[in-house]
């Protein structure tokens, strides 16, 4: 690659630099590639001169945790919006900005992606792999849970949380695409408007979700640290808390007056039954306010190692895993026959709940669990280049 492809943030020491984070697998970014290459002259792997080991970044971490966290009680909270108002704003408001601000942050990791060998096989084993197994673990758990015998196996239609692997994978391929485009965001962002009005897209592999989230993976693929070190800034933290109480107070309005469905981006304006151009206000309207209330999560994110910092590697883990006990939980009607769930008290349980059983789901154990599935090596599906040989005969030697 070229200079000018590569990431920025080696140059400099503001949070958060780019290069001092290690691939990690997880939501919402795959394994950041890692930069490799035969020993300098005179200089050993293991001598005094080899480059040390470098580190993973904690404001990244503690933000793909967070996020996760809010996916998990945003799930939660979907059998209450239609007792609650106070639980529908709620879930708006975190709709708005939790997977914008995980997209975000996978672009800003895909930004060192071109197509070389080790990178496509970790796109493969890290997105491509967990999604067909997932994807046929879903479908057979809909068939047993929801005693839907009838629900067919299609890799072509992702079912519940499949799709972003498909939306990620997709998105990772176009990386080289956006980088030769004049205005790649305006660029993505007209194709999420086009695909908002375009309802013979159909469902196969979720692609309105696909083009209407793309956007959010452009714009990260185009931050730079200092981006996100602006965010960080005391006046931007202060200037948070007015803004996210005014979109409280506007959805809590808005939640009798409008479905929640344009949150999720995966219908055109016709499927929702209105008027096309409310697809271009809505895509233009709903882009602007998940950019500022993003902006306004990754201002309030640590920037120190916190106790769950550690835990921002295993979001993927989390975010596939707590799907089987969200959509269980509607199967076996337990929101239903727990009518106190519905109550604030139970609300509030309903959320420490969801928050607590995520958080296990990203742990260490059950990442080596799981490993097997999320992260498989697969050496014997791969060749092994030229390249790959020579970098282990300079080690040996």
């Amino acid at each position: 690659m070229t200079n000018s492809l590569r990431p920025h943030g080696h140059q400099r020491a503001p949070l958060p630099p780019a290069q001092a984070q290690t691939p990690a697998q997880g939501v919402p970014s795959p394994r950041p590639p890692q930069t490799t290459g035969p020993p300098q002259a005179g200089t050993t792997p293991a001598g005094p001169a080899a480059r040390p080991a470098k580190q993973r970044d904690a404001f990244f971490d503690n933000a793909k945790y967070l996020a996760i966290v809010f996916v998990a009680m945003g799930h939660a909270w979907e059998p209450l919006t239609d007792h609650s108002r106070a639980a529908e704003a709620l879930y708006m408001v975190v709709y708005t900005f939790h997977m914008p601000a995980f997209i975000l942050i996978s672009g800003y990791f895909s930004r060192s992606f071109d197509m070389r060998a080790d990178r496509l096989r970790r796109l493969i084993t890290g997105i491509a792999v967990p999604y067909v197994l997932f994807e046929v673990a879903y479908s057979f758990f809909k068939k047993w849970a929801d005693d839907d015998p009838s629900h067919p196996i299609s890799l072509l239609d992702p079912w519940y949380l499949t799709w972003f692997l498909v939306a990620l994978f997709v998105w990772r391929m176009t990386v080289p695409l956006w980088k030769v485009v004049r205005w790649p965001v305006p660029l993505a962002l007209a194709i999420a408007v086009l695909a908002s009005v375009s309802p013979d897209i159909g469902d196969d592999l979720d692609l309105q979700r696909v083009l209407q989230f793309l956007p959010f993976f452009v714009v990260g693929l185009f931050m730079k640290p200092e981006h996100f070190q602006l965010m960080r800034r005391r006046e931007v933290r202060i200037l948070s808390v007015p803004i996210i109480a005014v979109a409280l107070v506007l959805a809590y309005w808005a939640g009798p007056r409008m479905t929640s469905a344009w949150f999720y981006h995966r219908d055109s304006a016709q499927e929702l039954g209105t008027p096309w151009w409310a697809g271009v206000v809505m895509t233009l309207a709903l882009f602007g306010c998940s950019m500022v209330l993003t902006a306004c999560f990754f201002s309030w994110v640590p920037r120190r190692k916190m106790w769950f910092t550690v835990l921002g590697a295993g979001t993927l883990y989390g975010y596939l895993l707590h799907g089987f006990l969200a959509k269980g939980s509607r199967f076996w009607g337990w929101f239903d026959e727990y009518t106190w769930l519905h109550q604030p008290l139970g609300e509030i349980f309903v959320s420490l709940f969801a928050a607590t059983v995520v958080t296990v789901l990203c742990t260490p154990p059950v990442q080596r669990a799981f490993r097997f599935a999320m992260e498989p090596k697969m050496e014997w599906a791969f060749k092994r280049d030229a390249t790959e040989l020579a970098r282990e005969r300079a080690k040996s030697s």
